[in-house]
């Protein structure tokens, strides 16, 4: 079926940025990189200067009966700074619009940017500007971020070469297990107003969903001891999305490996509950912010020694597919099950 017949739902979010987007050719030297990465790369000198944009939709991104509007704020900014990072670039601005209906108070919104300060406090980015406007429903943030990124250091998705070792920073599918968890909350509220949500034991999968934070400390590592990873992308869509990312920008394949995956053991316990297979959240969930990237043999030295770090994988030839090696050394292709703004997921 040709493209401009599919529904945008049959494209997908990608799938509708390379349509659209696909003919669209670079006119000026300044713009290293457009359309297609974390964000964009701009050349104005000395440095270079990196930018991204993130939009939050109430009802589909986020849900005002369980996110309290500080920590929306704090995690609309977390988005858009990850993506930097991602980059290796140092965050510097943000510019903040936001649109909201009259059912939200100004104390709400006074939260919202309090959760915004706090951010460029705790990241020392500043808030540079912005816009606000009425909305005839519900409320919009739309923040673009600025960094600066050094020349010869920036790193895109498109660097992986076979036999680079794949790593991830921290641990994966605890933001969607947390999201779960409220989301079973509100529906028991919902049909009975009377009982309290039993959120207990499981504080660390509410912060990783509600106040999640980017790693800046990685990018900062990097920088310390002098590590030039071949590609890099954050995870918020899921893993499997990402890697497959990185595999078609790069023209590659890859080998995960599901007994490498790092999932904390909060994660693994409310999967439990919920009947969910805790690899399946790691690799589909999305929202963790952490950093997946990759290292040749010889950068891989500089950080086997981080426990932040962890080795999951390796690229393969392009021929050779992308692929999770299960317990018992099956082969399963990788599919990219993650968020989708404009698929199921994201009408939910």
């Amino acid at each position: 079926m040709e493209e401009s017949m599919k529904t945008i739902e049959e494209l997908g979010e990608f799938g509708l940025i390379r349509h659209l987007t696909g003919n669209i050719r670079i006119k000026n030297k300044s713009t290293l990189k457009g359309v297609g990465d974390d964000a964009a790369v701009l050349d104005y000198g000395e440095k270079l200067v990196v930018v991204t944009s993130d939009m939050l939709m109430e009802g589909i991104h986020f849900n005002l009966m369980y996110t309290p509007m500080k920590h929306l704020g704090y995690k609309a900014v977390v988005a858009n700074l990850s993506d930097l990072y991602a980059m290796n670039a140092v965050p510097k601005q943000i510019i903040v619009s936001i649109a909201f209906s009259s059912k939200l108070k100004l104390i709400q919104i006074e939260n919202l940017y309090k959760g915004i300060e706090l951010a460029c406090k705790n990241y020392n980015v500043d808030l540079a500007g912005g816009d606000t406007s009425t909305s005839l429903t519900g409320i919009t943030i739309s923040i673009t971020a600025l960094g600066e990124g050094e020349k010869g250091s920036v790193v895109y998705r498109s660097g992986a070469k076979k036999n680079d070792l794949i790593c991830v920073t921290g641990n994966l599918g605890a933001a969607y297990l947390g999201l779960q968890l409220l989301e079973r909350e509100k529906k028991l509220f919902l049909e009975n107003p009377e009982v309290q949500p039993a959120l207990e034991g499981y504080d660390y999968l509410l912060q990783r969903q509600l106040k999640p934070e980017p790693r800046a400390d990685i990018t900062g590592y990097f920088r310390k001891h002098n590590v030039s990873p071949s590609s890099m992308i954050d995870i918020s869509d899921g893993l499997s999305s990402e890697i497959l990312h990185i595999c078609n920008e790069s023209q590659t394949g890859c080998k995960l490996f599901a007994d490498r995956i790092p999932i904390d053991s909060e994660t693994e316990r409310l999967a439990a509950e919920f009947n969910i297979t805790p690899l399946v959240a790691a690799l589909n969930g999305g929202e963790d912010y952490e950093l997946l990237f990759t290292l040749s043999p010889g950068e891989f030295v500089k950080v086997k020694d981080n426990r932040q770090i962890k080795t999951i994988g390796h690229i393969t030839a392009r021929e050779d597919g992308c692929n999770l090696i299960t317990h018992d050394g099956s082969f399963i292709p990788l599919v990219a099950q993650g968020w989708d703004a404009y698929g199921k997921r994201g009408q939910d």
